[in-house]
């Protein structure tokens, strides 16, 4: 079974784009995946296919379902098992393990123009601060994501990509999910 990780951008966050995640789950299930398992209420899902699908595809084939069935744009990237598993293991800062609320990955689209990082002074920013590598943004704050400038300018606009981020503990506890038996939903 090949396994797979959706994250939707911007729901349920401030009473807007409300989206209950047993809806999400029988969205999934009605579009042909097995196994499908949701993560808190922001928007993580974990599914299987028999098929081997390319993320990307996935991405247009969630993101349309949604729409249909909400009346809303979602926006979901996608991320195969072992690209997650990849980009937990790509982490270039330290201590995300000891203090993982204070830790973020921002799942990307596609790589940042180099430019956009550029206009990006990371000094501006200390004693926050992040890497790119590849389709993921690594960032620690030590002194909590509420607090930061640096949270709010890893945006979306910013980076001229499709942005949403995770803190350490949801990525490492989607990869668990990603890599478990088929069980019941975990924090609904």
């Amino acid at each position: 079974m090949n396994r797979y990780v959706a994250l939707l951008r911007g729901i349920n966050v401030g009473g807007h784009k409300k989206v209950p995640m047993a809806q999400l789950r029988a969205l999934l299930e009605a579009q042909g995946f097995e196994d499908v398992v949701t993560l808190l209420q922001s928007g993580n899902a974990v599914f299987g296919s028999k098929k081997k699908l390319p993320p990307a595809r996935l991405e247009r084939q969630l993101e349309e379902a949604l729409e249909a069935a909400l009346g809303f744009e979602v926006e979901v990237l996608v991320r195969t098992r072992d690209e997650l598993a990849a980009a937990i293991a790509a982490n270039p800062l330290p201590g995300a393990d000891e203090d993982p609320s204070r830790f973020a990955v921002t799942f990307l689209s596609a790589a940042p123009e180099p430019k956009r990082l550029a206009a990006l002074d990371p000094a501006a920013y200390a004693p926050d601060e992040f890497r790119v590598v590849g389709r993921e943004l690594y960032a620690r704050f030590p002194q909590g994501m509420g607090r930061s400038k640096l949270a709010a300018v890893l945006s979306s606009t910013r980076l001229g990509v499709t942005a949403t981020a995770r803190n350490w503990g949801t990525v490492t506890k989607l990869l668990a999910l990603a890599d478990a038996a088929p069980a019941t939903q975990a924090d609904d």
